[in-house]
């Protein structure tokens, strides 16, 4: 199907940032949609099945309102990652039960620009920033436009040295308080029912650090919160079970690290081995990114104040 749209009236500005340096941002929506983009001056064509030469035209509208100035790279594709919809405020929408979610913060909003645009993105910062919430998010968007497979959300059980076996009760009784967390966004984002359907169709996954190991996780978008509290061994055996079209976030806060004195942590350590790595994205947060309740941020201010005598820090 071929969809015409002629922009007007005519902005040789925004037809430009429309369209990126050398046409990139065309190419990145073709490229996503499989679909082909043609356009002279203001006369765009974009052919492709139905459904999506439609979503391309509509991308290009949105994109279009935008384009008052230049458009990153990154807000396409996040645009894409969200279905290309808009809301008032111009942040692009996930599809989740919250109609409300957006990035409150400078740090949020790129901290998603980095999860739709890098394979794998680091969110370090203390409690209340949104890490592990936006990063489930994006994981329930992702899976409810079939842009992934499954979701696997796994955390280390270190208050009980990931040994199980000696905790009361059935696997899920043993694992619950150490992943109750991660269920409770997915019932927010998700609700009760579909949450258990994407269980029992085995779209979704919740399972301890520790029994990642020797699994290669193709088509997921794989999500590891308190990485504060893994090794350097752990971080780099569950960075590499990435798989083809797979998706990682790694959240953190290393002012709170459960470890042994004498142990390192593996989110500080991965932060300073792959800093440089291309494909990895790293976002630091801090209490003006906090988006609980104000007195959260004095807290975390208070803590962090300098000269205050320090406690353990595996830094």
């Amino acid at each position: 199907m071929i969809l015409r749209h002629l922009f007007s009236p005519l902005n040789n500005t925004r037809l430009s940032h429309l369209c990126g340096p050398t046409d990139a941002h065309l190419r990145s929506i073709e490229a996503a949609l499989q679909v082909k983009i043609a356009h002279r001056h203001e006369q765009f064509k974009v052919d492709g099945t139905k459904a999506q030469a439609k979503r391309g035209m509509e991308l290009l509208q949105a994109l279009y309102e935008l384009a008052a100035r230049p458009i990153e790279a990154a807000t396409v594709q996040l645009m894409l990652a969200g279905d290309g919809a808009m809301d008032s405020a111009g942040h692009p929408t996930l599809q989740t039960r919250r109609s409300d979610l957006r990035a409150r913060t400078p740090n949020q909003a790129l901290y998603l620009d980095n999860i739709a645009s890098q394979d794998i993105t680091f969110g370090i910062g203390p409690a209340g920033t949104g890490k592990t919430y936006l990063a489930v998010a994006m994981a329930v968007d992702a899976l409810q436009r079939s842009a992934v497979q499954r979701i696997v959300l796994t955390r280390p059980a270190v208050e009980a040295g990931e040994r199980l076996g000696f905790l009361p009760g059935d696997l899920s009784q043993k694992v619950d308080p150490y992943l109750r967390p991660l269920y409770d966004a997915l019932y927010e984002l998700m609700g009760f029912d579909a949450v258990h359907k994407a269980f029992e169709r085995q779209a979704l996954e919740i399972a301890p650090l520790a029994f990642m190991r020797g699994r290669t996780l193709s088509n997921a978008f794989v999500i590891l919160d308190e990485a504060q509290n893994t090794t350097p061994e752990q971080m780099k055996m569950f960075l590499t079970r990435i798989g083809f079209g797979s998706r990682a976030v790694v959240t953190g806060d290393v002012s709170q690290i459960d470890l042994p004195k004498t142990q390192l942590s593996g989110l500080i350590d991965a932060e300073r081995v792959l800093k440089r790595v291309q494909g990895i994205a790293i976002c630091r947060f801090t209490s003006a990114d906090v988006v609980r309740h104000p007195l959260v941020a004095r807290i975390v201010d208070a803590y962090d104040a300098p000269g205050r005598p320090a406690g353990r820090r595996d830094a």
